[in-house]
Formats: structure tokens, sequence, C-alpha cells
């Protein structure tokens, strides 16, 4: 079925660990990790295990909980790094055969990757390495990326040198945490669009997409990796940053990690995730007043937005709906009756929040409108006499090559409508978004390292050609061969 939410996705998280022997189950706590980051992609997952220099790997499609089962786990050997990965497909479909982390034996030895993003290049470098005799086995562009840093290899001095040599060739958003028999790699992309974080375990080192993830094994936060570094863990828990590419490129961290993808306790590029999504609805509260008598959030991203409109406008800050967190990802509605009760059946208001009152309706986004005009069609059910929707981002408008999955503007209504036109369909009093200008102020300090493209239409990198999203899959059915 369609999608319930209505809501965007990010591609993935990646994790990994580099043990010096003060571990004492390192599986668990990839595990642990990985779940930590579920929220980034939940369509597959695995983990990859080096055990004295062999790695072993397990995956599959499926939830954290689903693929690892206590017996898959204790099954796992007891290595001294591990790679772990979750996964939301932006490019590649949702197979076994696409889920990561990504395991390649080569002449100089193996390697498991794990990659955050999407290249805006893959179709092409795929296209040329296939023409010199490469054959690829997933429709993943993380697979190119892994010929590309294999390739690399064969004339570099060591693994990081050709991590290094490749990123003068991948282009786009990758974050990235490699593993090979002797040591475990980070490296971030120039302009930094998907976040990335190093952390201790006593002595072992710890790289996450998110600070959460430390937080749920007990690691402590050490540093952000920057944009353009490779950092390299060796012998001993030895640590290693290679900053050939680092300050080459203007910034361009994803601001949409702050407003809906990221956990609201992550702090990234030091700043709070949090705090920035209560700032966004202040700034709301500012730009978009309303005459209202509650302020509520839209589960979970809006929660924090709806808190900082309320904080600001001195209008009471109430608990409008219960989320059940008992539907799992594989909810099927199985006829047209529950498919018209989706959003219902993950979201019940609380009358008496709103009941005979005006509500300002906090979210952080509307893609497609269709989950917008149920919720609100819930409110004035509870008895709300009024609606006022505020969203704390811009308006939707263009596709995303950097690891979100719009690839095209078509199914966007902000595309297509104006906001009167929007507040209309939805069924609102109405409909304020956050101002383009109020990005900035997001983020600690003001960054102006921002990646807003998917409202403004400003890319920071030159985007790849239309359909080259989906052209590994189609390319099959185009030369079907013999």
């Amino acid at each position: 079925m369609a999608d319930i939410w209505d809501k965007l996705h990010e591609e993935c998280g990646v994790f990994g660990i580099y043990d010096v022997g003060d571990i004492e189950d390192i599986i668990s706590d990839t595990y642990y990790g990985l779940y930590a980051l579920q929220h980034r992609g939940q369509e597959s997952c695995g983990i990859a295990v080096n055990d004295d220099g062999v790695i072993q790997l397990h995956k599959d499609v499926g939830l954290v909980s689903e693929v690892f089962s206590r017996e898959v786990l204790e099954r796992l050997p007891r290595g001294r790094m591990t790679v772990g990965h979750c996964r939301y497909a932006t490019t590649g479909t949702q197979s076994a055969s696409n889920a990561q982390p990504l395991v390649v034996r080569h002449v100089k030895g193996s390697m498991a990757l794990a990659h955050n993003g999407n290249l805006t290049n893959a179709a092409e470098l795929r296209r040329e390495y296939e023409l010199q005799g490469a054959i690829f086995h997933s429709t993943s562009d993380t697979e190119v990326i892994a010929y590309t840093i294999t390739r690399e290899r064969l004339t570099s001095p060591s693994i990081q040198d050709a991590v290094v040599a490749a990123m003068d060739k991948i282009k786009g958003a990758y974050s990235l945490v490699i593993m090979s028999p002797r040591k475990l790699i980070a490296a971030r992309d120039p302009k930094g669009f998907r976040p990335l974080c190093m952390g201790r375990l006593g002595k072992s080192v710890v790289f996450a997409s998110e600070s959460c993830a430390l937080d749920a094994i007990g690691a402590e936060f050490v540093r952000d990796i920057e944009p353009g570094e490779v950092v390299v863990v060796t012998d001993g828990g030895a640590v290693e940053s290679i900053r050939t590419h680092c300050g080459q490129e203007t910034r361009s961290a994803c601001i949409f990690e702050y407003i809906y993808f990221a956990r609201p306790d992550s702090v990234m590029d030091g700043s709070s995730v949090h705090q920035a999504r209560q700032r966004a609805g202040a700034l709301l509260a500012l730009s978009h007043p309303a005459q209202a008598d509650v302020v509520v959030g839209v589960p979970d991203s809006g929660l924090d937005a709806a808190l900082g409109y309320a904080q600001q406008s001195g209008i009471p800050y109430g608990i409008g709906f219960l989320k059940n967190k008992y539907i799992g990802r594989t909810f099927i509605a199985p006829n047209q009756k529950q498919r018209e009760n989706d959003v219902r059946i993950k979201l019940n208001p609380i009358a008496s929040t709103v009941r005979g009152k005006r509500v300002v309706l906090v979210d952080d986004s509307i893609v497609r409108g269709t989950t917008s005009l149920k919720i609100v069609k819930l409110l004035r059910e509870a008895g709300a006499t009024e609606v006022h929707m505020r969203l704390s981002a811009p308006p939707f408008r263009y596709p995303c090559y950097f690891g979100t999955d719009i690839d095209s503007s078509e199914n966007l209504i902000a595309y297509k409508h104006t906001v009167e036109e929007i507040a209309e369909i939805i069924g609102v009093d109405s409909l304020g978004y956050l101002p383009v200008e109020d990005l900035p102020k997001l983020v600690l300090g003001g960054c102006s390292g921002l990646c807003d493209a998917c409202f403004t239409g400003c890319y920071p990198v030159k985007p790849p050609a239309a359909g080259a999203k989906s052209k590994f899959e189609s390319k099959f059915s185009e030369n079907p061969g013999d």
C-alpha cells in the first residue's frame, strides 16, 4: 500500500565499532546502535563482523528486531570490529541484494562498507565501469562506491589512501563506514550533506550517523567527522585524520535532518536537534501568529516545534494526539474501508484537548497533502472549532538528489498549488510555512552552510540526469541481452 504517513524518508543509518578489548559484547552494542538509528531506515539492515581479519555478514530485509533474532546474534562471531547499517532505499529497490553492509573480496583483501547518502554521478560511473568489464550484483549506488574504492586500492599503498582517491571520483552525498581486515574508516563527503560522528567507549572507537546511537551503548561523544575528512582507526585504537578534501567546498548540511529526519535527542555539527525544532516553532509563531486556544503537534517530529510555538505565542500547549506505537512497518490495510482509516489506526485525537477550541496544529511538512487532510478531519470530528496549520519547514517544491526519496516535483502539493489553495484542499482555516530565510536560524550560530534545495531549487552540486535514480532498475528491461 502507499505510505500511510505520506512522509519523506531518509536513506539510512551507519554504525561501526573498533574494539581495543574493553567492550564486553561488540555484537550487542552494534545491535543497540542500529536500533537507535532505526528511524533512518526501516526496509533492511545488516551487521558485518571482522573476526581476526575474516569478515562475516548477516543482513536481510526487515527491521533490526526482525532481522537479528537472539539466535542470529549468538551465531555471529565476537570479533574486534563491526560495521552496521539500516536502510531505506532512494537508489536501488527494496531487496536483500541491496541490503547493507556490502562485503567485497578483492585481490588486496576484503572490505565491508556502509553508506548513507546518494551519489549524483552513480549512473555515469557504473556505465564506465561496466564498459570496462565490471559486473554489478545490486542496483544500489553503494556498490559503485565499493567498486571505486577497490579499483583505487590496486594502485594505492593503503585502504585509506584508496578511499581518499575514490573521493575525487564519487560526487554527491555520502557518509561512509568502511572495514578492512585491520582498519575501521569513516569518511564524509566534502559538503557534509549527511551527518557522521565519532565517540569513545572506553578506549574503543565508535562511528555513527547520529549521536543518539552513541548514547544507546553508553559511548562518549567525541566530535563530528568534518566534511571531506577521512578518519582511520588502526591497531590499539589509534586515530588518524586525513583532511585532504576538507575545506575544498562550501558546507551544505541537509537542513531537513534538523526539521524531521534526525532523532530529537541527537546533536549534529554542534546543534541540538530538539532545540532546532523548538526554534522553528518559535519562528513560526512570529511569522504566522494565530488567534487560538491550544497548540498541538503531530507526533513525533511536530511535537518539539509545537512546544516552541506555544512558548513563543503564549498559547497553551496540549497533547492533541495519541500515537499507536504498536503498528509495525509491515502493517497492511487489506480493504478500502481500512485504507480510509489508516491514519486513525495510527493516530487518535484526544478530544478533551481540542473540543470547542481553536487549534494550532504544528507538523514538520506537507508532502502530498493526503495525510494532512485526514489529520485535520480527525480534529474536526473531535470537536475543534478552528484548525490553523503551521509547518516547521518551507513548502516542498523540488526533488532531492542527496539521500531523500523525492525524485520528482510532480507529486508535491506545493509545486502545483498556492498556500491558499493547499489550505482549502486540506481543510484548514489558515496555513503558514516557515519562511526560507529563517532556516539558518535553526542551527547554532545561524550557520549558512545548509542545503535547502528541496525548498528553493538551488542545488549545491549539479543534479543528475532525469531518471537517474531508477536507471539501475530499468536498464535490464532496456537491454535484455541474449
